[in-house]
């Protein structure tokens, strides 16, 4: 009982955070949680389709909310409304949940619960293998679970691997160990899957239903679903109220979008003044007793996040550290296949690479929204989704440590905190998308105003409005809702790019925050082709102006850009709009349904442009860089300016 015992004691020290928060709920606030954690639980729901596009839509449509309350809004309609995808992502994530059992005598007996948390690596408690010798005699049974006519399926067993790998850890309660391929030497998680850990936040907050698959007391396999609520989040551990009896230990814990956010571990008993753990008869329970005759009043998890947090500090030799990274991008365990050279604001190419034919350098310059990214696995998405379109064209594929990638991200985010006003302005006041993504200067939100009412009129809505500060207000909103209905993009996926546009385009020194950042990571000399998107390319011609004198733009590529709107080229530093003498040839790129390029073609306001390429990208995925570059005839043009011969 020494994990309940502890368990118990940080559920008395967190008493006054339980009881604010029922309070809290009693005043009317359904997730009583901080704002800053309700911003990132609502953007992660938003950014990962966890909520239907049109509900948050509807949800944050009409009143005048304050960010907090968008955000819960946002939160409830993900908990409330659940799409026709809950129920079979649910079975999908219980087929990675496995029955934990030991051979003893010739028999096997449940332990416990484990999960898959990446093709070979399986998730379960330090007190069910407080060492690599328990795991030894182990097995991981997957399928242990009645089928749909309520008898016994025919399960599967893997054994365990601990001498090929295994950590545990006793404070935070956990066990990773290595699962022996099946006979034909398959890994158990391409034949049932496996979960992708995140280290990030925003995957549940106080009040939320928690979901937990597992097998209590070893029966086969059992859910608890929904009916269940997030209470209290510590550093390392969650407390929530479920029916989950003890005998789960080693059950993940998930979110309604099957996103694991903890390590079920123990039960909460009730306690008395003394520490000493109650029967459910008012009496001190004793050793002998059996747990079920405990008074649970709780249940306690280790943070997901605690966990990968601990192993990425840990000194570990090359192969444990591969058999960690397997477990993905999102892990922050993720390792490349050669060792970028790091420099100030972003990734070049490993070293000795980087150079086409010809002393060629391919550059990707990213857009907006890409704070909390990984650089590398943002050079790997855009490099994907480039060689799918060379694929497509018959041309050779790159190389993802072959590509310069300048991070400005938080640059771009730290020089605009700077900036925010104080008090918050008039803006705020409009609540909805429109306050979401407004920059703080009061000259950046009037430049936010104008984008938005620009593009909406090139997106064909009738002219009209009244001319105050509260009409213009209502003007911006209702542009903005003209440009999500007619595009099919979020709103406040549109918001956010616009207001980077603007804050970018309105203040000097965050302009040059970005380009110094960039211009740091740039290579400085050779033969450029240079792909942007987005807020990206505006950061281009800019950039353009600024590039010392041994390096040539031989290729630009612009993909969903705002170049074509009025109140962009005309605050550029290169004045615009005139393709600059130092690009040798500029091909844009962009989607009729993308609101941010919704003035194109550039060709209709830029003299140079040699090449304008439309293309159909997915409605919901209208703005993305790799549907872009995924077109052939896109790729194409990337393609062969990388393998021309050298000019003579």
């Amino acid at each position: 009982m020494g994990h309940s015992r502890a368990a118990a004691e940080r559920y008395r020290r967190s008493d006054p955070q339980r009881h604010e928060a029922r309070l809290r709920q009693e005043r009317g606030e359904t997730f009583p949680d901080s704002p800053g954690m309700l911003a990132a639980r609502a953007t992660r729901l938003i950014q990962r389709n966890g909520v239907p596009v049109e509900a948050a839509l509807e949800a944050t449509r009409g009143d005048s909310l304050d960010r907090p309350r968008m955000h819960e809004r946002i939160v409830g309609v993900a908990k409330d409304l659940q799409a026709w995808s809950f129920l079979p992502r649910g079975v999908r994530a219980a087929r990675t949940v496995a029955r934990i059992s030991v051979r003893e005598n010739g028999r096997e007996l449940p332990i416990g619960t484990g999960f898959l948390v990446s093709p070979r690596l399986l998730l379960t408690n330090h007190h069910v293998f407080p060492g690599a010798g328990a795991a030894t005699q182990a097995v991981a049974e997957f399928d242990a679970q009645v089928t749909i006519d309520n008898v016994p399926g025919v399960s599967t067993r893997f054994a365990l691997d601990p001498g090929g790998f295994f950590l545990a850890h006793p404070d935070l309660d956990f066990a990773l160990v290595l699962v022996a391929p099946d006979a034909d030497g398959r890994p158990a998680g391409e034949t049932f899957g496996w979960n992708r850990l995140s280290v990030q936040t925003g995957k549940l907050v106080i009040g939320e239903p928690v979901n937990i698959i597992g097998h209590p007391n070893g029966r086969l396999k059992e859910i608890s679903i929904r009916e269940n609520r997030l209470e209290v989040r510590l550093d390392a551990f969650l407390q929530y109220q479920t029916d989950t009896e003890p005998g789960s230990s080693g059950s993940p814990v998930f979110n309604d979008q099957w996103e694991v956010t903890a390590l079920h571990h123990s039960g909460v008993p009730e306690t008395d003044d003394k520490g000493r753990i109650l029967r459910r008869d008012g009496r001190v329970w004793q050793e002998g007793d059996g747990d079920d005759a405990v008074h649970w009043i709780s249940n306690e998890g280790v943070r997901i996040s605690a966990i990968l947090k601990h192993l990425a500090t840990l000194p570990l030799d090359d192969a444990a550290r591969a058999l960690l990274a397997e477990m993905g991008p999102e892990s922050g365990l993720q390792r490349t296949t050669v060792t970028p050279t790091e420099r100030p604001g972003g990734i070049g190419p490993a070293v000795g690479r980087g150079s086409f034919g010809a002393g060629r350098r391919l550059v990707f310059l990213h857009g907006r929204g890409q704070l909390t990214q990984d650089p590398a696995r943002l050079r790997r998405y855009w490099a994907a989704g480039l060689n799918g379109g060379l694929t497509r064209a018959g041309l050779a594929t790159v190389a993802p440590e072959d590509v310069w990638f300048p991070y400005y991200a938080p640059r771009l985010a730290e020089a605009m905190r700077a900036k925010e006003s104080r008090p918050p302005p008039a803006w705020e006041a409009t609540g909805d998308a429109v306050a979401a993504g407004a920059p703080g200067s009061t000259a950046a939100r009037s430049l936010y105003g104008e984008l938005i009412v620009e593009a909406s009129a090139r997106a064909g809505m009738p002219p009209g409005g009244p001319a105050g500060a509260e009409g213009l207000a209502d003007t911006v909103r209702a542009g903005l809702s003209w440009l999500a209905n007619t595009t099919g993009l979020d709103r406040l996926v549109i918001a956010g790019i616009f207001g980077d546009v603007a804050a970018y385009l309105d203040d000097r020194r965050i302009r040059e925050a970005v380009l110094e950042c960039v211009l740091q990571a740039m290579p400085q000399d050779g033969r450029l082709v240079l792909v942007s998107h987005s807020l990206g390319t505006v950061v281009a011609m800019d950039l353009l102006t600024r590039l010392g004198p041994d390096a040539g733009v031989e290729l630009l590529v612009t993909a969903g850009s705002p170049l074509g709107m009025d109140a962009v080229y005309r605050r550029l530093l290169a004045g615009g709009p005139g393709r600059p003498d130092r690009v040798a040839r500029w091909v844009n790129t962009w989607c009729p349904l993308d609101p941010v390029a919704i003035a194109c073609p550039l060709r209709d306001h830029w003299a140079g442009v040699a090449a304008e390429i439309p293309v159909a990208n997915p409605a919901s995925r209208a703005h993305d860089i790799e549907e872009y570059l995924a077109h052939p005839e896109v790729a194409e043009a990337i393609g062969t300016s990388l393998a021309a011969p050298a000019p003579t």
